[in-house]
């Protein structure tokens, strides 16, 4: 069974099923690496009174309006977007969108598409395949994932324990965060998921 814990920056909403906890945004740690190539990632984008669109990769509050948090997206322009709601000052969407990471903002390139009308490409990890099971335990993998939410409860988007992994979630990683967590913990234990991802990925 996958049992889900849900990370970020703010109060903690508890969740129904899993035992999971979740909370809304979250940044990916202190200097996050930003690559040169354009990235493509889904998620809820979203603006209140401040008037800034921030991309949501991570947990969304399932209230009215939503509430979430993320990082800036640079370029957004709800007039000429469809498929978006308004209520009590925010205005919400949610969308697929492409363009550039400098670590800290997400700046368009590309016009967004609403996740309605998106066709991702099918990525499957391979560390889910259970022919490429990892070296944890499930005891030892659901304590990692409670001592990185205590320690790190910024840089996780999402963490859960599967096929002998614990897999986590951040904005994005280009190999570091991956190595890091092999040097500290072994490999095949932490499995590093991007939710920005390469163009074509």
């Amino acid at each position: 069974m996958v049992k889900a814990l849900i990370i970020a920056a703010a109060a903690a909403l508890l969740l129904s099923g899993c035992g999971a906890v979740a909370v809304p945004g979250g940044n990916a740690g202190s200097d996050p690496p930003s690559p040169s190539e354009e990235l493509i990632g889904q998620g809820t984008v979203i603006s209140d009174g401040d008037g800034m669109a921030r991309l949501c990769l991570g947990a969304v509050m399932e209230s009215y309006p939503p509430q979430c948090s993320g990082p800036e997206i640079i370029g957004w322009d709800w007039t000429a977007v469809d498929q978006s709601e308004t209520a009590a000052g925010v205005t919400w969407g949610t969308y697929a969108v492409q363009g550039t990471w400098d670590g800290t903002a997400f700046t368009l390139t590309q016009p967004p598409v609403p996740l309605a009308l998106y066709d991702p490409p099918a990525t499957i990890d391979p560390r889910t395949d259970p022919a490429n099971p990892g070296a944890g335990s499930e005891a030892q993998l659901e304590a990692l994932q409670q001592e990185l939410a205590g320690a790190e409860p910024g840089g996780v988007l999402m963490s859960w324990v599967e096929n002998g992994y614990l897999f986590i979630t951040v904005e994005y990683d280009d190999g570091t965060l991956q190595s890091t967590y092999d040097a500290r913990y072994g490999p095949d234990i932490v499995a590093v998921q991007s939710a920005l991802r390469p163009v074509g990925q």
